[in-house]
């Protein structure tokens, strides 16, 4: 029994290779991408809570409590039917999000181009972030979600990642991987959480179609739930129900925040860990050092791991808490990494709760 239903799962992720694929290039751009502009805000100015705050424990705990409000209070918007506050508050958070990624690429472009002053940067910044939000709202189709997605979680990681040393960024992710496994599982609020973004197609999310043909635009809001209708006839239910698909939904669909979690570990990682290594110039100018920067690719491979092991759940088409695998997968890439590139003394940084 067990090795026929392996085997099914093996047929099923082959079928679907090419959107998963897709979605764990989507994965590692992204962190990528926040590992290109990491020595920009690798700065104490740049840190949240300053460069003290990097090892206070109720730092991160405010940060939790933060999350559970915005996610409380998006839930209770879109069940009053408020939709379009929502969208307003996501998209004014997207746009400044996303100003973290773009603003050295395009600073370095001027640079490039030798037409360099503080007006024509900042200008061009506010023009491309507009533009991308006005071409969000108008056709959010799943490329267009994609690629402000990968822009906003490039952007989130590298903030959130210089901001707190690995420890308290571990304590962060375990506590997101319990809270993730019960919001998914149990009260399955985050699931109505993922069918409103879907709705408003907001990119809180990443898309990964399994066919050429997909559109996000027709997408509805009951992608993640599924519902049983009130006039169920259970006299003869079969005949309510609606034809099962092969492959599951049509599209691969993973928030952002299973993306941005790991990806705060990669960048945290090569942040705060001690500068061990030969110097590897950077696109920016400074440097980063080999040990460091082999303990986030580490890290970054472990979240690979954990997606491989995510996908073999979601190949059975049902909703699956990503955190507690994408999570659990980067930490012990980072702990193997770290004693290997660095030593075990490097795995602790002395931390406070305030």
């Amino acid at each position: 029994m067990a090795q026929g239903e392996s085997s099914s799962i093996l047929e099923e992720m082959q079928e679907q290779w090419a959107s998963m694929t897709g979605m764990a290039g989507m994965f590692v751009g992204t962190i990528l991408l926040g590992l290109s502009i990491q020595p920009i805000y690798n700065v104490p100015e740049a840190r949240a809570f300053g460069e003290e705050g990097a090892t206070k424990a109720s730092n991160v705990i405010l940060e939790m409590f933060f999350i559970l409000i915005f996610t409380v209070v998006i839930i209770w918007l879109a069940r009053k039917g408020l939709d379009f506050i929502i969208k307003g508050i996501v998209m004014v958070a997207l746009w400044f999000s996303m100003f973290y990624a773009l603003a050295p690429y395009i600073e370095l472009f001027w640079i490039m181009i030798r037409i360099h002053n503080f007006t024509t940067v900042v200008g061009s910044i506010v023009l491309i972030n507009t533009a991308l939000m006005v071409l969000l709202h108008r056709y959010p189709e799943w490329y267009v979600v994609n690629g402000v997605g990968i822009l906003v979680g490039a952007g989130v990681i590298t903030i959130i990642g210089v901001t707190f040393v690995p420890v308290l960024i571990i304590l962060f992710m375990v506590i997101a991987a319990v809270y993730d496994h019960w919001a998914v599982n149990s009260s399955k609020h985050m699931l109505e959480l993922a069918d409103t973004m879907i709705d408003l197609k907001l990119p809180v999310l990443l898309v990964a179609p399994k066919s050429k043909d997909y559109s996000f635009l027709e997408e509805g809001d009951q992608v993640m739930r599924s519902e049983t209708p009130e006039d169920m006839d259970w006299d003869d239910p079969v005949k309510n129900m609606p034809e099962p698909k092969k492959s599951g939904r049509d599209a691969l669909f993973m928030g952002l925040g299973d993306v941005i979690f790991p990806g705060m570990l990669v960048i945290s990682a090569v942040s705060f860990l001690p500068e061990m290594g030969p110097e590897i110039p950077t696109l920016f100018g400074g440097t980063m050092h080999a040990g460091p920067l082999t303990v986030g690719l580490g890290t970054l491979v472990g979240g690979l791991a954990g997606y491989v092991a995510l996908m073999t759940q979601v190949a059975r088409g049902n909703p699956q808490a990503g955190l507690p695998l994408l999570n659990g997968g980067s930490i012990l890439g980072y702990l193997i990494a770290t004693i290997i590139a660095l030593g075990p003394t490097a795995l602790w940084q002395d931390i406070s709760f305030f």
